[in-house]
């Protein structure tokens, strides 16, 4: 039965676009309706591959956004310019059309509604979606585990989801969420643009005697210094789980 449910995690399926969603300038929230798909992780990712006219074929990973009880599959999709499909889909991609999915993928970056630990979330970019994957699980099942998200971006046009963890902060009873904003800060922010560090990470996150479940995930160096930094701090190593994304691809 076990081999049985890895397999078809294995299959590709055709997926549709079903809805679309505008999230910054760069990202777009791909809503999508997939056939007897498996279900999923809060923290798992799916192979995107794209098929020309000519039978050229390339695919890229995407970490799945929406809820594991979700009736639909959602990715949020950032442009990379020099792209193959990002700009495919942050730009042509329109409700009807199909691609193929296969997944869910992943089994060690996942946090699941029965984890009773609290848990601190250390996103950089768009390093954001598996992570709000876990926030969207823990609010449909109506979880009281305390959740803290530290999310960095350039600026405030940057964020995305920014409305939705605003209305989740005032609605959902332990999420706490703390920018950084590395170049550019709101009109009367208390701080200066600057890259996350251990005092900030220290004021957001939880302490270590908590022994918090942290889950960090961002560009490869942000991901590197930001688990440094919850070490250095006193997080057991083990606790400190992470997932990146080089600059390349797309």
């Amino acid at each position: 039965m076990a081999r049985a449910a890895v397999l078809g995690r294995l299959i590709w399926r055709v997926a549709t676009v079903a809805e679309i969603r505008e999230e910054t300038d760069a990202a777009r929230t791909l809503v999508l309706d997939v056939p007897d798909w498996p279900g999923h992780l809060a923290g798992q990712h799916v192979d995107v591959r794209l098929t020309a006219e000519d039978g050229y074929s390339t695919q890229r990973s995407y970490s799945i956004a929406s809820a594991p009880d979700s009736s639909t599959v959602e990715l949020m999709v950032q442009r990379i310019g020099d792209g193959e499909v990002s700009p495919y889909l942050t730009d042509v991609a329109a409700p009807g059309d199909r691609f193929e999915l296969r997944g869910p993928v992943g089994g060690y970056f996942t946090w699941q509604t029965s984890d009773s630990a609290p848990v601190l979330l250390v996103a950089g970019g768009s390093g954001i979606v598996p992570l709000m994957c876990m926030i969207r699980a823990r609010s449909a099942a109506s979880s009281r585990v305390p959740f803290r998200l530290v999310y960095s971006v350039r600026d405030p046009s940057a964020a995305v989801f920014a409305t939705e963890l605003a209305r989740r902060v005032r609605d959902d009873k332990g999420l706490d969420v703390a920018y950084v904003y590395t170049r550019v800060v709101p009109d009367g922010w208390p701080r200066p643009p600057g890259r996350l560090d251990g005092v900030r990470l220290g004021e957001a996150g939880w302490p270590q005697e908590f022994e918090p479940s942290c889950y960090v995930c961002g560009p490869t160096g942000f991901v590197e210094t930001a688990a440094d930094l919850l070490v250095a701090a006193g997080h057991a190593p083990e606790r400190v789980k992470t997932e990146r994304f080089g600059p390349s691809g797309g």
